[in-house]
């Protein structure tokens, strides 16, 4: 297998996560911050599900790790369309949807 053939299963994948993620019904399923409180925008949900699933896929369980991917790869950045949210917002997220999670 040469690299042209792994960046192309990784697009596919990458691909695969975005359309999966668009396709779902977030308000829908419940999860939290579809309609941003006062203050500054948060991050979508759709974004935080996309680097959750990239996580689950590749076995980066640490938020930390998930921050640090989300400003390496160059793959995850076109999956987060270059948004790069901390390890906080991550970890966050997860503690907030945790049970719409499962349901993913």
């Amino acid at each position: 297998m040469n690299a042209s053939t792994i960046s192309l299963t990784r697009a596919i994948r990458f691909g695969v996560i975005d359309v999966f993620v668009d396709t779902l019904d977030l308000a829908e399923m419940s999860f939290d911050g579809i309609e941003p409180a006062t203050g500054r925008p948060s991050y979508h949900p759709s974004v935080l599900l996309k680097l959750y699933i990239y996580g689950y896929q590749n076995r980066v369980r640490s938020s930390r790790q998930l921050e640090r991917e989300a400003g390496r790869d160059v793959e995850v950045m076109w999956l987060l369309g270059r948004l790069a949210p901390d390890h906080k917002t991550i970890a966050d997220f997860r503690k907030d949807n945790g049970l719409t999670l499962r349901k993913v």
